[in-house]
């Protein structure tokens, strides 16, 4: 171990990894934070796992951690529930605060902020609880939307209750689908092309995109057993794209991060369109995967930064959101 990092894991002090959580990607979160542990461990930090559904968050406190790495997904985790408990215990943690990451987690808020900035992304409509049975409401996504059109929840993550409807009469059966993981249904324009994303990592004008890396999947099935479970889906990175378009999409990602009050680390996912090569916002996650299939560690590493060193800067990078407020006048 060299005496820079023997320095630097000495000042992080005693960190928690939080880990599994209560949200419908709890499995996903355990992959994630036991890699993020091992690799924090492997650089001497005096780490450990940290299971908020096992124990209660005062505990972080009581027991004298001094930074959290957040490896939690979805809600209670990457929804500024997590990060403002921490902000009350004023213990600093990896990631975006509370208000970008209860904004981001929103697909809905997060596409009209992107709107209001003019960055592109799907159009859309959002169906409400008394919506969700309207017969001539869901006949009308295929005209407004067109065929095909995608069906989510907006507050999931991992490809969770997403279906493709490519027949009106299958739209109910969909919405019926994502109305079990939240109360609002969105409803979005499909764009074929290919599937992009993109990391970002640091904050404000220091904020930096990684390489993009192309997602090639069978029949366009990148789901969430094909994510996470199988080898049967083709990661490209470096991308192939042109270097002038893979540095457009990635300002394009930094003004969408930026938009969002982003901080620390994060992962925009794009569509390609085929017809006309022009990019589309999907996304942005806040608490990206951290698994051996996960794509922020494979991007970074063709940046020339190791799993290892990934997890080290970002949990160096771990704040408050109080430190940017503290001092300024009432």
């Amino acid at each position: 171990m060299s005496t820079a990092t023997s320095i630097q894991a000495k000042a992080m002090g005693k960190v928690a990894v939080l880990m599994g959580g209560s949200s419908a990607e709890r499995d996903i979160s355990l992959l994630s934070g036991q890699g993020v542990l091992t690799a924090l461990q492997s650089r001497g930090i005096d780490a450990h796992a940290f299971d908020p559904q096992q124990r209660s968050l005062w505990e972080l406190k009581n027991q004298g951690f001094t930074r959290c790495f957040i490896a939690l997904h979805g809600r209670h985790g990457e929804d500024g529930t997590v990060q403002g408990a921490l902000e009350l215990m004023g213990i600093p943690y990896t990631g975006s605060g509370v208000m970008a990451s209860s904004i981001a987690v929103d697909k809905v808020m997060t596409k009209r902020i992107w709107q209001a900035q003019g960055l592109a992304t799907p159009a859309y409509r959002v169906l409400g609880s008394e919506a969700q049975g309207d017969a001539q409401q869901l006949d009308a996504l295929s005209i407004t939307l067109g065929l095909p059109f995608i069906v989510k929840p907006p507050h999931e993550g991992s490809s969770i209750g997403v279906t493709k409807v490519s027949d009106a009469a299958h739209a109910q059966a969909a919405v019926q689908l994502a109305a079990r993981y939240d109360r609002d249904v969105l409803c979005e324009e499909f764009i074929t092309g290919q599937e992009l994303t993109c990391p970002v990592i640091g904050s404000g004008a220091d904020a930096r995109a990684l390489p993009i890396v192309r997602i090639e999947a069978p029949e366009g099935a990148y789901d969430y057993q094909n994510k996470y479970f199988t080898d049967v889906v083709r990661y490209h990175c470096p991308s192939g794209l042109p270097t002038a378009q893979e540095q457009s999409i990635q300002a394009m990602v930094l003004a969408s991060y930026r938009a969002l009050g982003c901080r620390g680390w994060g992962r925009a996912d794009l569509m390609l369109r085929a017809s006309d090569g022009h990019a589309f916002l999907l996304e942005m996650n806040t608490s990206p995967g951290m698994t051996s299939h996960s794509l922020v560690p494979m991007s970074a590493r063709a940046a020339g930064i190791s799993y290892e060193d990934l997890c080290l800067q970002l949990l160096a990078g771990a704040a408050l959101d109080a430190d940017s407020t503290r001092g300024k006048a009432a």
